[in-house]
């Protein structure tokens, strides 16, 4: 059983203060049961018109199932830098290898539905095919900045990106 893979609410994650400080370590599950706080990245994906990846999560996930995202990524590893989390899990959830590092723009703290999370959001230019993760992603679809805008008051999106994607506006 060693060799495998540990099932997502397993996964080790570093558990942090207000101030993003390492005070802990607790297994996902653990962590968004107790609401630990923890680390988590977004990248906003981009194609080669500038158009942004848009996907709806698959019903399987452990917070916000089958809502949109206009952001790929997710839990920071225990032990993971946040620039390092952002290349995995981006190039996991689009099923493109070789992407480039995805370029940090801010972090913040967020407090809502769902818990407490440090989130570093970042943006990457993704010109090869995709091939998202049929785990993750139940829909998917590049959309211009106008389409999204569109989408914001009909689809139910994921709270944690779209306060990400509201201050990522606001810059």
């Amino acid at each position: 059983m060693s060799d495998q893979t540990p099932l997502p609410a397993d996964e080790l994650l570093d558990i942090v203060d207000e101030q993003d400080r390492v005070v802990g370590q607790a297994a996902r599950g653990e962590s968004y049961a107790l609401g630990l706080r923890h680390r988590c990245v977004f990248v906003l994906a981009r194609d080669a018109e500038g158009r942004i990846f848009v996907h709806r999560r698959t019903p399987g996930k452990l917070i916000f199932p089958s809502r949109y995202d206009m952001f790929v990524g997710g839990v920071v590893g225990a032990g993971e830098t946040y620039d390092e989390a952002a290349l995995r899990e981006a190039g996991e959830e689009l099923g493109v290898r070789g992407l480039p590092a995805p370029a940090p723009l801010f972090r913040f703290l967020y407090e809502g539905p769902g818990g407490s999370w440090w989130s570093a959001v970042y943006e990457v230019r993704c010109e090869s095919p995709v091939r998202p993760q049929a785990e993750e992603v139940a829909w998917h679809a590049f959309l211009s900045e106008e389409e999204l805008e569109e989408r914001l008051g009909e689809w139910e999106w994921v709270p944690d990106g779209l306060e990400a994607y509201r201050r990522l506006r606001a810059r």
